[in-house]
């Protein structure tokens, strides 16, 4: 799978974590899915009239494994644009489907250096380029962005480190084929994440 590094398209200012209201749309805030997994398949808006593809259904699975009893890690925030017009001119395809996916470490204290998030990036994009080598029309590309984690103690040494947003696009002639890109994007996501955490186990962490 092709995977890059991408310049932040998000925000070009320091976000909080856990954040209250979206800059795009009041009505949207941070939700704990540690707390609340059922909230997973009701409140991420964009991804609700897609929901009967099995892509979709994959990528549910993903956040309830971040956010579950066995992850390291954890999720902040998703979007996904269904399909569209393709607006990417590289992929010799009718429709387009994009989204994005924000991780973190679920220890607070390990998202402040910066190495830490680097660290994953790397691994992500590792496995990543390991996973369905013959994915031809579905890529994902990786941001790291600064974070205030205002739960921390006070004071830009403890509280000012990064996440890690994960886009991804697929592309297809028809919804059928831009669904089914979309699967195997999100599958390959999920299993590198998967590999992430494992190999995580093992590393000793500088916080």
């Amino acid at each position: 799978m092709k995977t890059y590094d991408q310049a932040d398209s998000v925000s070009t200012s320091v976000r909080s974590h856990p954040w209250t209201v979206a800059t795009a749309d009041a009505k949207s805030c941070y939700r704990d899915f540690k707390e609340n997994a059922a909230l997973i398949r009701t409140s991420l808006e964009d991804f609700l009239p897609w929901a009967a593809w099995p892509a979709i259904e994959r990528f549910y699975g993903i956040v309830e494994w971040l956010n579950g009893p066995d992850s390291m890690l954890e999720s902040n925030d998703c979007a996904f644009s269904g399909p569209a017009p393709n607006s990417t001119p590289q992929f010799a395809k009718s429709l387009e489907v994009t989204g994005r996916l924000m991780v973190l470490w679920r220890h607070l204290p390990r998202n402040i250096p910066r190495a830490n998030t680097d660290w994953l990036k790397g691994v992500l994009h590792r496995l990543l380029n390991e996973a369905d080598a013959d994915l031809e029309f579905g890529v994902v590309g990786m941001t790291v962005f600064p974070v205030r984690y205002i739960t921390l103690p006070a004071g830009d040494e403890h509280q000012l480190g990064s996440q890690l947003i994960l886009s991804f696009w697929a592309w297809g002639d028809d919804e059928e084929e831009v669904m089914g890109n979309l699967e195997r994007t999100v599958s390959g996501i999920g299993g590198a994440l998967r590999g992430a955490a494992g190999e995580a186990a093992a590393e000793s962490w500088a916080e």
